[in-house]
């Protein structure tokens, strides 16, 4: 790492339960995304474009093929001697006897030694399930220019959206004064994305401090932030106007899979100059029958269509039988459609088989259906 450069550390290890059985057997930032992708490879490939060298990864929860994966560091070019992606887990005991970070805070805080033997200057502090495209190199220069404590990139969202999120107020010169916690009635819109730069040294001293403090949730958005602006530091807001994505429930990673489909999508995964990197795929390239029907889809190497796709996103290894039909749908990896079957508004999880003749989801549905189990088909 450079002298005096910035560290990351990306948070990955939620639970994930609004994604229900997508996460019952891989962490959340382990889920597919986008036909190849998973979601972690966001933060990832941002911190490689950005020239961030040094990257830790705290996993927890269902942590055993997303420690392996992101242990391959040579997926985001961060495996040279200088380089590295580090899989950290948590030494702290819960009640229960299992090692657990007991919050945000708290899981930097139990890696202070991993930090330290870097000595950064500044740290990075991300969530690892988020979808979208950022230069963190554009904001440590904020951070550095207007002498900032912390800086914490935010977005505005629809007011009447403000309500679910972490909510920044700041006044005429962007220094944020107070921070709202998923308030009834907010007073902004601009809504925090869980990235933060801090200024190392100022956080470690906090940090150690939380630490010894029983009554603390160890959390950033409830300890650290209240207590650096009850300490007048300068926090800033930096705002973010690109696509961001929290793909948190089911209808929210459908949608942002569709999102794929709008050619004027700002997340253009096919951009070269701001790569997505992933895990290298040796399938076949997508092979479309002299007979299949199709309109409006992203196709991934390795898939098959013999039937009829619309208005879907088709993911490495997913399948589409003669006279199957996937209408306004997610196929993750090894996904299949036999002969026959409809399957719309739905996603369908990785390796899972709808059986023959079977009809799954509704066009008339309000919420996408999961589909996790294998669907039996018609005798």
């Amino acid at each position: 790492m450079k002298q005096g450069g910035m560290l990351a550390m990306i948070l990955a290890g939620g639970r994930g339960s609004r994604l229900h059985e997508l996460t019952d057997k891989v962490a959340k930032p382990a889920v597919s995304y986008g036909g190849k992708y998973r979601i972690v490879d966001f933060p990832l490939s941002n911190c490689a474009n950005s020239g961030i060298d040094i990257v830790g990864v705290l996993t927890q929860y269902e942590s055993v093929l997303l420690n392996s994966y992101v242990a391959a560091g040579s997926r985001w070019g961060l495996d040279s001697d200088d380089s590295g992606v580090f899989v950290l887990t948590p030494r702290e005991k819960a009640d229960s006897g299992l090692d657990v970070y007991r919050g945000t805070a708290d899981a930097i805080s139990q890696n202070i030694d991993f930090i330290d033997q870097y000595n950064p200057d500044y740290l990075l502090v991300l969530s690892g399930d988020h979808i979208y495209k950022m230069n963190y190199d554009k904001m440590l220069q904020a951070h550095i220019e207007q002498g900032a404590n912390a800086t914490i990139a935010v977005r505005p969202v629809p007011m009447k959206e403000a309500s679910r999120f972490g909510i920044m107020n700041t006044n005429d010169d962007g220094d944020i004064v107070e921070f709202e916690e998923k308030p009834a009635h907010p007073k902004s819109n601009l809504a925090s994305m869980g990235i933060y730069i801090f200024t190392w040294k100022d956080l470690r001293k906090l940090l150690i401090s939380d630490m010894k403090n029983p009554d603390s949730d160890h959390d950033f958005g409830k300890n650290i932030i209240p207590t650096m602006l009850a300490e007048n530091k300068k926090l800033i807001a930096y705002r973010f106007e690109g696509y961001w994505k929290d793909v948190g429930t089911i209808d929210s990673l459908w949608e942002a899979n569709m999102d794929l489909l709008d050619k004027k999508n700002e997340l253009d995964l096919s951009d070269a100059s701001w790569r997505i990197y992933s895990e290298d795929s040796s399938a076949l390239p997508a092979y479309i029958g002299p007979d299949a029907e199709i309109d409006r889809i992203y196709v991934t190497q390795g898939s098959v269509i013999y039937g009829t796709a619309k208005n879907s996103v088709l993911s490495t290894g997913s399948f589409i039988m003669e006279g199957a039909k996937v209408i306004d749908s997610v196929l993750m990896p090894d996904a299949k459609v036999e002969e026959g079957a409809t399957v719309t508004r739905a996603i369908v999880a990785s390796g899972v088989k709808i059986g023959k003749g079977a009809v799954v989801g509704s066009a008339d549905s309000e919420n996408i259906l999961l589909v996790s189990k294998n669907v039996k088909g018609v005798e």
